[in-house]
Parts: structure tokens; C-alpha cells; sequence
């Protein structure tokens, strides 16, 4: 692994089947750092976020975190390594608590000072504890996702579309958190689909297409000069 590359994927590949969704994926996130990946639909974000924690098999290539190779591991052994995901649909049980659901992320005896650290991150899920995961809106499920993962304290926090369908008093709340993750030194890999999100929460910026690394710049490039990455998503900035 490359000095400081926190996490590192060298020419991954992985498919669906007979189709073949990443071919000969190459990218690094840095410790500390916030990274975003953007890229129309069907271009691969997603199953570059499944094959990462063994979710999809990696059938080429080679995928480290830490000086750990990941793509040896079953899908069960990633998370205990120090990650935490938060897939796209939010993945919670609908059927228990949410003091259930949180409690299914702790890998051991949970310290009552990180019990407080999440709910004074998030205050609505310390009022809403006996209440079943499926009630919740969307946007208190989504926290509930990456409550579940904080509870484990995670070294790398990877959010697939965390700001999707969720009510726009809340997502900016969800925005606020995940910059403060990050800035308490939780290093971030998020997929998302809106453009300002994810200029807004990473510092740097890759584009998919086909299953590759198309484009990759910092945001402040970006937000400097637009039109830059405008031309590989297609859209205006």
C-alpha cells in the first residue's frame, strides 16, 4: 500500500454475472480525507462500494485499507477492520428498535461515552429509542444507518447516496453531520448522485464512467472551473 493511502483499489475488477461493471478500477483515499465519486447511473459507484466490503467479489485486482488486504476477507471479517457503510436504501430492520438496531452495529461492550457522542449527534434517535426502525422517516433512518456504524468507530465512514430521498429540513442536518465526522478525523468515501452535495462534503472529486476513473480533481479546481467536470457528467454546474 502506498504511504498514507488509506485505503487503496489497484485494477479491480468485478461483474454482475456475465457482465462485466469495473474494469481495471484504480483509486486511493487518503487518511483523514473526504472523497466523493460521482457518475451516471449504472457506471459502477455502487458496486465499487460492494466490492470494497466484500459485498461482490473482486475477480482481479487487489483492494488494502490500513495494510490489510480486503478482497481475502469475507464480507463479515471488513467491518471489524475499522469500516463502516451506510449502503443506499439505508439497510436498517424495520422490525426491531431503534436501540436495537443501533446495538447490531457493536462489535463488543459499547462505552456509555460513545452511546452519548451519538445521540448528542443525534438527538432524535436518543427520543425515539423504543420505536421500530420502520416508522422512522427517511431522513431519521439514514441517521439511524450511520449511527450504526459510528457505534463501532470506524477509522473510514464509505456512504452510498446518503442524502437521497430524505426531506430537505433533514438533509441539510445529514450534511452538517457528515462534515463533522470528517473533521474529527473520520476518513469519508461517498457515492452521490447531487453534484453540490458532494462538492460541499469532499475534498477531492472522481467521476466513473464504464467502470473506471474518468476524471479526478480537488473541489476547490472544480468550483474554480466547472466546466471541467460538466463535460464528463454532462450536466451544468
Amino acid at each position: 500500500m502506498t504511504k498514507n493511502h488509506f485505503l487503496e483499489l489497484h485494477q479491480v475488477s468485478s461483474s454482475y454475472g456475465r457482465v462485466n461493471v469495473l474494469q481495471d478500477l484504480s483509486f486511493h483515499v487518503n487518511e483523514g480525507e473526504s472523497v466523493g465519486i460521482l457518475g451516471r447511473n449504472g457506471v459502477g459507484k455502487t458496486t465499487t462500494l460492494k466490492t470494497i466490503m466484500g459485498l461482490l467479489p473482486c475477480q482481479h485486482g487487489s483492494i488494502s485499507f490500513s495494510g490489510n488486504t480486503l478482497n481475502t476477507l469475507a464480507p463479515h471479517q471488513i467491518p471489524h477492520l475499522g469500516i463502516g457503510y451506510v449502503p443506499q436504501g439505508r439497510g436498517i430492520f424495520p422490525n426491531l428498535s431503534v436501540k436495537e438496531n443501533l446495538y447490531l452495529g457493536a462489535k463488543r461492550t459499547v462505552s456509555q461515552a460513545v452511546v452519548e457522542s451519538i445521540f448528542h449527534r443525534f438527538p432524535r434517535l436518543q427520543e425515539r429509542l423504543t420505536q421500530l426502525g420502520g416508522t422512522l422517516s427517511g431522513g431519521e433512518q439514514q441517521m439511524l444507518s450511520i449511527a450504526r456504524c459510528l457505534i463501532m468507530e470506524p477509522k473510514l465512514l464509505i456512504l452510498d447516496e446518503p442524502t437521497e430521498g430524505i426531506m430537505p429540513k433533514l438533509v441539510h442536518d445529514i450534511r452538517a453531520e457528515i462534515k463533522r465526522i470528517n473533521a474529527q478525523g473520520i476518513t469519508i468515501l461517498l457515492v452521490e448522485q447531487n453534484v453540490k452535495t458532494a462538492l460541499e462534503l469532499c475534498s477531492r472529486i472522481l467521476v466513473m464512467d464504464k467502470g473506471k476513473i474518468v476524471f479526478e480533481s480537488s473541489s476547490e479546481s472544480i468550483r474554480a472551473n466547472p466546466s471541467a467536470l460538466s463535460q464528463h457528467l454532462e450536466i451544468k454546474i
